[in-house]
């Protein structure tokens, strides 16, 4: 994997576009000017944990006993699952975003930003690649820059977009992270019964 399809796919699992109905819905009550402080502050705290499980996230698997084939087999799962909720959508239940107050951490940090998914992907590029870490936080850096205008710019993307639009382009990103997860389990597959 080299740099470009390690930030195409933490922006396809960081789902920015498909955060915006329930980041706009979490924030409904906050005002738009504290609306952005509030974008920019959970999504550096989600770079933050997201760095932190890059660069020592393979001292949990060590501890854990967890080995690679099992950490790229199971983060291909769930690179799956999350692309099937992407392509097929559950109804959203209006109580389970309504939110007392301003949200801290959670639930726009985690896991909406920096969920299961994008853990096990960052600890997974870690663990197959160290060598080039530099160039995994780069990726992760850029990506996260980019979520982070995506979500700083969600009402203007809404009103152009429209909701039509952002679920059309979420599915098609979730057809595209779907073939990525299904690979992400065959070299899982291929490295556990040393198919090379």
């Amino acid at each position: 994997m080299n740099i470009y399809t390690a930030t195409i796919t933490l922006i396809l699992v960081m789902d920015p576009l498909g955060n915006i109905p329930l980041f706009l819905s979490i924030l409904n009550s906050v005002d738009i000017k504290r609306r952005k402080r509030i974008i920019l502050r959970e999504t550096s705290i989600a770079f933050f944990i997201l760095i932190v499980f890059l660069f020592f996230g393979k001292y949990i698997l060590k501890s854990m006993n967890i080995s690679g084939p099992a950490l790229s087999v199971s983060g291909g799962i769930i690179l799956f699952l999350i692309a099937i909720k992407m392509i097929f959508p559950a109804e959203e239940n209006p109580q389970r975003n309504h939110q007392m107050g301003e949200p801290f951490i959670v639930p726009l940090a985690i896991p909406l930003i920096a969920g299961p998914s994008a853990l096990a992907f960052v600890m997974l590029l870690a663990n197959q690649d160290p060598g080039h870490i530099w160039w995994w936080a780069l990726a992760l850096l850029i990506s996260s820059i980019v979520s982070t205008i995506i979500l700083v710019f969600a009402d203007v993307l809404r009103k152009i977009l429209g909701q039509r639009g952002l679920v059309a382009i979420e599915r098609l990103m979730g057809m595209i992270l779907t073939t990525m997860a299904v690979q992400m389990f065959l070299n899982g597959l291929e490295e556990f019964f040393h198919l090379h």
